[in-house]
């Protein structure tokens, strides 16, 4: 029987996707600003799922610096979509769209400042992709939203599940009917944290 590498997280780190100029000062600054990030490794996965299912239209909650919002757009850029990023602090949603005209994808994102739940709750377009990263305690709160904006074959990716906040909402997913989902718990190189979880859920 095959065993598993030796010191399987230093050998896996070799092999951090490699990412343009904007995302590594982006991820510098959010070590010095303790700011979360998805980093290069989940921002490829974002990336590849949102290719695989062929994302035209993109929610995020969540937008910070906008490093994951990058990925999102430029998978869906394929497409000739778009993402609509929900961020309710406005010094952040204005430092997320200097990056996106850096990154050249400012045609394809729109920041809303506003409250992810408030915003949820008033929004009615669909959406093919949805990518959760807020307050974690709020996971629970925004899943129903969640399920009434995603269309059915569509894809909700939710970060930092391996938060003990997160517990209500990876109990609620497990036994939803209307969710096929699946919990990674996993390494994850320059992530915040390294150690963590994702569910990946198809809304049926």
């Amino acid at each position: 029987m095959s065993k598993i590498v030796d010191q399987p997280e230093r050998y896996f780190r070799q092999f951090v996707p490699k990412r343009d100029e904007l995302l590594v000062e982006l991820e510098a600054e959010a070590e010095r600003e303790t700011i979360p990030i998805s980093g290069p490794v989940v921002g490829e996965l974002l990336y590849i799922l949102a290719c695989a299912v062929k994302a035209r239209r993109i929610l995020e909650l969540g937008t910070a610096t906008g490093y994951s919002a990058i990925f999102l757009a430029k998978a869906c850029e394929m497409f000739n979509g778009c993402v609509v990023t929900l961020e309710n602090d406005h010094a952040m949603a204005a430092r997320a769209q200097q990056n996106f005209q850096t990154a050249g994808i400012a045609h394809l994102v729109e920041i809303r400042v506003k409250d992810a739940l408030e915003a949820l709750s008033q929004m009615e377009e669909m959406f093919d992709y949805i990518f959760m990263d807020i307050e974690k305690q709020d996971y629970i709160r925004a899943l129903p939203d969640c399920e009434r904006l995603l269309v059915k074959g569509g894809l909700l990716v939710a970060d930092n599940v391996g938060f003990k906040d997160a517990d209500a909402f990876n109990r609620a997913m497990s036994e939803n009917p209307a969710w096929r989902s699946v919990t990674l718990f996993s390494f994850l190189p320059l992530h915040s944290p390294e150690k963590d979880a994702l569910c990946l859920a198809l809304r049926r």
